[in-house]
């Protein structure tokens, strides 16, 4: 009976990318997918185009694995263009460097506290696919991206040959930098963490001859590849390489950056380090640790708001710990009245709920609904870049039974669902709740929105009304 192989415990122990570039990389390879690329025009790539577009190919007498990587590449550039924008177009990609990889609005905002910090040299230790590496030598800033799976290094050459300030190596970035400190001979610096694999401990490659650069930027494997796919690792241990070794690399007094999940528990978060969560379109996208240099003074902890399209930033920060935030009322089910007001997401991970209705809502009522429910409720409507605002309507107890009578009775025929704290579903609810009420159901075809959350013992849903 055949056996599957064990899914690795770290991103470390991962497999090699398996995403086929070597026949891309070919002169007739690069030809035949910036061809198609450009043949493809502003729609890109289409699943339903894929096999008439493989056969075709096939048909003037281009190899199978050529096709294959090919329309792979076409898929990938089509899906890159959220996050790249028209750059994608003449890019390459792994699957799991696309998805890790960082907006190029985003990276651009990492690469300008460098520059900001008069940093004239980074090291993008771990670049993958050379996203933020890009940024950085965009702005002329000296570039050494190190990556250590060959076929995401492949693809970040690729992508970096614009830039003649930036190089790539291919290397395990921890031994690549110990292999960099043990070359310049130095007894204080080799013992200044220690060990075999610190930073400063002595390794098998590269670095001899190479001068150390002056800032760093990390941003970790946070998948385990496999035979069997890939999945996220949460533990910053098990990331590649650990948080443990970014911060002896910033104990060195060295300017670090490293991007993590935004899903980075609290604890984890070192002391004396900037935490900075960041949203782009409401979608939470990154946690980002600066040390040293590029920590701001005063600021131990932020939420940046990136909006869609051309709508700016704002950005919401704390000097206090986490934990610290200021006290504020909490309402309690008597109080859910008036307007109802949902966080952005990177306000909640930074825990600075409290703060934002500290600042901006204090004069009208701000007050929680629950001091564990990110949920909070005012008085007077107001516009905020930091949450989403609703009028409320009607509070009624989380019941599916009364929710169903709701909906027959008050004419729903689309309905839009948002919860928080309680242990339900959206669309399954959704759909017991808008079962038989189609278009012909009672009434006019009214659209409802529902909030369904917790507040201490209690369970209710509550009608709103957006604001403008």
């Amino acid at each position: 009976m055949a056996t599957s192989s064990p899914v690795p415990s770290s991103a470390a122990e991962s497999t090699q990318d398996e995403t086929v570039l070597a026949p891309v990389l070919t002169p007739e390879g690069w030809q035949l997918l910036n061809a198609v690329s450009a043949a493809q025009g502003p729609t890109g790539y289409r699943e339903s185009e894929a096999l008439a577009l493989s056969t075709r190919l096939r048909a003037e007498g281009h190899a199978a694995e050529l096709v294959s990587a090919v329309l792979t590449q076409l898929k990938f550039r089509t899906q890159a263009a959220a996050k790249f924008g028209p750059f994608a177009a003449n890019m390459l990609f792994t699957r799991a460097g696309l998805e890790q990889a960082t907006r190029m609005n985003v990276a651009a905002l990492h690469a300008g506290r460098f520059a900001a910090a008069g940093v004239r040299s980074v090291a993008d230790l771990g670049c993958g696919i050379g996203a933020d590496a890009m940024a950085l030598a965009a702005l002329d800033l000296q570039v050494t991206a190190v990556e250590r799976d060959e076929t995401v290094a492949a693809a970040a050459t690729i992508n970096l040959m614009p830039f003649p300030n930036a190089t790539v190596v291919g290397a395990d970035a921890v031994q690549w930098l110990g292999a960099l400190d043990g070359a310049a001979g130095s007894a204080d610096q080799a013992g200044a963490v220690g060990g075999a694999g610190a930073v400063g401990g002595t390794g098998a490659i590269g670095g001899a001859g190479e001068a150390r650069p002056e800032g760093f930027w990390l941003d970790p494997a946070r998948r385990v590849v496999s035979s069997s796919g890939s999945a996220r690792v949460f533990d910053p241990e098990a990331f590649s390489p650990p948080l443990s070794f970014v911060e002896q690399l910033a104990e060195t007094g060295a300017p670090v950056g490293v991007k993590l999940g935004p899903a980075l528990p609290h604890a984890s978060v070192p002391a004396g380090c900037e935490a900075q969560w960041v949203s782009v379109g409401g979608s939470l996208t990154e946690a980002v640790l600066w040390f040293n240099a590029l920590a701001r003074p005063g600021v131990r902890r932020s939420a940046l708001v990136l909006g869609g399209g051309d709508t700016g930033s704002a950005e919401l920060f704390s000097a206090a710990d986490f934990g610290d935030s200021p006290t504020v009322d909490v309402a309690g089910v008597a109080g859910l009245s008036g307007f109802l007001y949902e966080p952005d997401p990177a306000v909640i991970r930074a825990g600075l709920v409290a703060d934002l209705i500290d600042r901006e809502f204090a004069g009208s009522g701000g007050r929680l609904l629950d001091e564990h429910i990110a949920y909070f409720c005012a008085d007077a409507a107001q516009g905020s870049r930091f949450a989403t605002g609703y009028r409320v309507l009607e509070v009624m107890p989380y019941k599916v039974k009364g929710l169903r009578r709701w909906v027959r009775e008050t004419g729903v025929t689309r309905l839009d669902i948002k919860k928080r704290g309680v242990d339900v579903t959206p669309e399954e609810l959704r759909r017991l709740l808008m079962s038989g009420q189609g278009k012909s159901g009672k009434g006019s075809g009214r659209h409802a929105t529902l909030v369904l959350t917790r507040i201490g013992a209690d369970r209710v849903a509550v009608e709103v009304e957006p604001l403008p």
